[in-house]
C-alpha cells in the first residue's frame, strides 16, 4: 500500500535516529527485510504519537508495525528504564510507575493544597478532592508530578476549580502513565488499565479525565 511518498518521515520526532524513519521501515518490511527490522533500536525510539499514521494517503498503521516489532524482543533486552517503570507500576495500587504509595500521594497532595491556601492569594478556597464518591470527573496524574515537581499540579487545580468542575483523585489507580504499553508487554498493559479503570468504577465517576 506504501506509495513511498515520505509524508510519515516529515512529521516523525523519531526521523533519522538510528539511520531510519517510519518511509524506510515500511519499505523494509514490504521488501521482507523483518529480521533486520526486528534487531534496530530505532523502534524504541518511536513515540507512538501516530503523526506518520495521520498524514499517510494509504492509511497504513506504522506504528502498530513499530509495536509488532517490540513484541519480538526478548523482555531482558528492552530499554531497561521503560521494563522497570513497568514492573514498578504492576507493584502499587496507585499504578504509579514510580511507586508511591497511595498515603504518600495523598500527603502530598494535602500538603501542596495547603500550601497554595496559604501563598496564593485569590486561593484560599482552592479544593483538590481525594475519594470523592459521585464525582462527575476523576483525575490521572503522572507519577513525576507529585514525587519530583509537585507545584506542576495546581495549574489544572486552578482551572477546574474556576469553571466549577465536579472532580476528584482517587488514591487508587491515579497514576496517568503506562509504560507497559511502550514495553510492548500486552498482558501487563491490561493489568494496568484495569486497576485504573476499577478505581474509577468504585468512586462512581462519570468521565475519566486522563492527563497522559
Amino acid at each position: 500500500m506504501c506509495l513511498t511518498c515520505g509524508l510519515c518521515s516529515s512529521g516523525c520526532p523519531a526521523s533519522g535516529l538510528e539511520g531510519m524513519d517510519p518511509r524506510k521501515f515500511v519499505r523494509m518490511a514490504a521488501l521482507g527485510m523483518g529480521e533486520t527490522l526486528l534487531q534496530t533500536p530505532w523502534v524504541w525510539m518511536c513515540t507512538m504519537c501516530k503523526r506518520c499514521q495521520h498524514v499517510c494517503p494509504m492509511h497504513i498503521d506504522i506504528p502498530a508495525l513499530v509495536y509488532e516489532a517490540r513484541q519480538h524482543w526478548p523482555r531482558e533486552k528492552r530499554p531497561r528504564g521503560i521494563v522497570a517503570s513497568c514492573d514498578a507500576s504492576l507493584k502499587t495500587e496507585t499504578s504509579s510507575a514510580m511507586g508511591v504509595s497511595p498515603t504518600d500521594f495523598e500527603f502530598v497532595v494535602r500538603d501542596m493544597l495547603d500550601e497554595v491556601r496559604t501563598t496564593q492569594k485569590g486561593f484560599e478556597n482552592i479544593v483538590a478532592p481525594l475519594n470523592k464518591k459521585g464525582a462527575m470527573f476523576f483525575l490521572n496524574q503522572n507519577s513525576r508530578e507529585p514525587v519530583t515537581e509537585p507545584d506542576e499540579m495546581v495549574p489544572l487545580w486552578k482551572i477546574l476549580n474556576y469553571v466549577g468542575a465536579d472532580w476528584t483523585y482517587g488514591t487508587l489507580g491515579w497514576a496517568a502513565e503506562n509504560y507497559c504499553m511502550f514495553a510492548a508487554d500486552d498482558e501487563a498493559w491490561e493489568r494496568i488499565v484495569r486497576t485504573k479503570v476499577q478505581a474509577v468504577e468504585d468512586l462512581g465517576a462519570k468521565i475519566w479525565l486522563n492527563t497522559e
